[in-house]
């Protein structure tokens, strides 16, 4: 056997693997193993499999991973998220749909400190969720938006997505922080519009709040959100301005956590702890899942087959559009088995070597296979923040009721999606503006 029809069987050996329910991270760490040894010998296989984890693990960028959620779970653990939510909900509780947009706009906030969409969903559930219920809103509607607004932790930077495709395509995450702006303020904007559309039509699904909120009452919800603020602010004004890297941001914005946590009274030592296990817990699952995915991107590299996949799509002169409606056919169909990360890291080794061979920015192609990969953490039967949300209100939402929900911001995600592929400038002007 060749060493492309190795790479071949590889490829339909891990779609079997995933299939039949193997995790990802073993899946992918064993066919790569078995397909070194097979091209290279056993002596091979085994120094690749010592050496490539930790070169991988060591990787000084991946620093700010365990940093940036550990940020996030230092805000979810001392409720600094509890100031975001009450401001936004004195301020557009008067429209329809009020709480539910509040959920919106407060989880496009605590994104822009947590860079997790998991994080973001358990954060604004926690609170959000009780609220709507008890001012009488559609369940299915009240679980639904806050499991699509967690969703937007993955674009809004910092966000880990983003951070591990910098990685692995080898592209500044600064400019894909930027880039992943616009387009995450248009899907807060699509989100919102379907809060207001639905509301407007059907009243019932959100009674309006009956109670009177001043302009005061506006204003001083504002200065409960200063935690946050001041993170977002210490974390992208010191990045933005040069005074640290992307890497060092993490670092900064969990050592400012701690800092604003204690300031507030809500740290001690219990707090402290659970989100260093959370953070760790987490961490760790990424990293074994990256690792397999960094030694099937060498068993792929080795085997020749996203070299000889790219050369087929150039002769072919397969066009911009027909590559990216393949791409996001690809993501929406894994969507419904895999998790986001194993998505992601799963197709990346072939994608990225067709993408930049077709000549397409792969700034902007990180953005859409993010977008992409936010849409699979709602999509059935395996949306990852629907369990999340489930795992809030109990037996109180029938998981059913929450995935029929999301379907409505899955429209408004696939409207977002059509822009970005139709003008490329929205994602690409903040971070060629910033060179």
């Amino acid at each position: 056997m060749s060493f492309f029809q190795t790479g071949l069987t590889g490829i339909v050996v891990v779609i079997i693997l995933v299939l039949l329910r193997v995790p990802i991270a073993v899946s992918l760490g064993l066919v790569s193993f078995v397909g070194f040894w097979f091209m290279l010998g056993g002596t091979a296989a085994w120094g690749l499999l010592t050496a490539v984890p930790y070169d991988f693990a060591a990787h000084w960028t991946l620093s700010s991973i365990p940093m940036f959620l550990l940020m996030g779970y230092v805000c979810y653990q001392t409720d600094l998220t509890k100031g975001i939510f009450k401001a936004a909900r004195a301020w557009l509780s008067f429209l329809p749909g009020g709480l539910a947009i509040a959920s919106i706009f407060g989880a496009a906030l605590f994104s822009a400190a947590a860079g997790s969409s998991l994080a973001c969903a358990a954060a604004m559930g926690r609170i959000a969720v009780p609220e709507m219920l008890q001012r009488k809103y559609d369940p299915g509607l009240s679980a639904s938006v806050v499991a699509a607004a967690g969703t937007m932790g993955s674009l809004i930077p910092p966000s880990i997505i983003l951070i591990l495709y910098g990685i692995f395509a080898e592209v500044g995450i600064s400019k894909l922080f930027l880039g992943g702006i616009i387009p995450g303020i248009l899907t807060m904007l699509g989100y919102t519009i379907v809060i207001l559309i639905r509301c407007s039509i059907n009243p019932k699904l959100a009674p309006p709040v009956e109670e009177k909120i001043t302009n005061r009452d506006r204003f001083m919800a504002l200065t409960e959100t200063w935690p946050v603020i001041l993170l977002i602010i210490g974390v992208f004004g010191g990045l933005f301005a040069g005074i640290f890297t992307p890497t060092e941001a993490g670092a900064a914005g969990a050592a400012m956590s701690f800092v604003i946590g204690a300031a507030n009274g809500k740290l001690n030592w219990n707090v402290t702890r659970i989100a260093l296990v959370d953070t760790a817990k987490t961490t760790a699952a990424i990293f074994i899942i990256a690792v397999g995915a960094n030694l099937f991107t060498r068993f792929l590299a080795i085997s020749g087959v996203p070299a000889a996949m790219s050369a087929t799509v150039i002769d072919f002169g397969a066009s911009y559009l027909i590559l990216v409606i393949g791409t996001a056919l690809i993501f929406l169909l894994l969507g419904m088995i895999l998790d986001p990360l194993g998505i992601m890291l799963l197709t990346l080794p072939i994608l990225l070597p067709i993408f930049e061979a077709s000549g397409i920015s792969l700034i902007w192609f990180g953005l859409l296979v993010t977008k992409l990969v936010e849409m699979a953490l709602i999509t059935p039967p395996v949306g990852l923040n629907v369990f999340v949300i489930k795992g809030i209100v109990g037996d109180a939402i029938p998981i059913s009721m929450i995935f029929k929900g999301v379907i409505w911001f899955l429209v408004a995600d696939l409207f977002v999606l059509a822009l970005m592929i139709a003008f490329p400038e929205i994602v690409l002007f903040l971070p060629e503006l910033g060179q």
